[in-house]
């Protein structure tokens, strides 16, 4: 049982982190493109 407390208080700093990085969206460095890379969308053919 104190294995398991043990455990769970080791977790704690994880999840809170997790959950702050889930809430806080950081830009990303460095110049962005303003089109998606991954679209569902084939476009035009060629």
């Amino acid at each position: 049982m104190r294995a398991l407390v043990a455990a769970a208080i080791g977790l704690v700093p994880v999840l809170l982190f997790m959950l702050l990085v889930s809430l806080v969206d950081l830009p990303p460095d460095g110049p962005t493109s303003p089109k998606p890379l991954l679209t569902a969308d084939p476009g035009p053919k060629k």
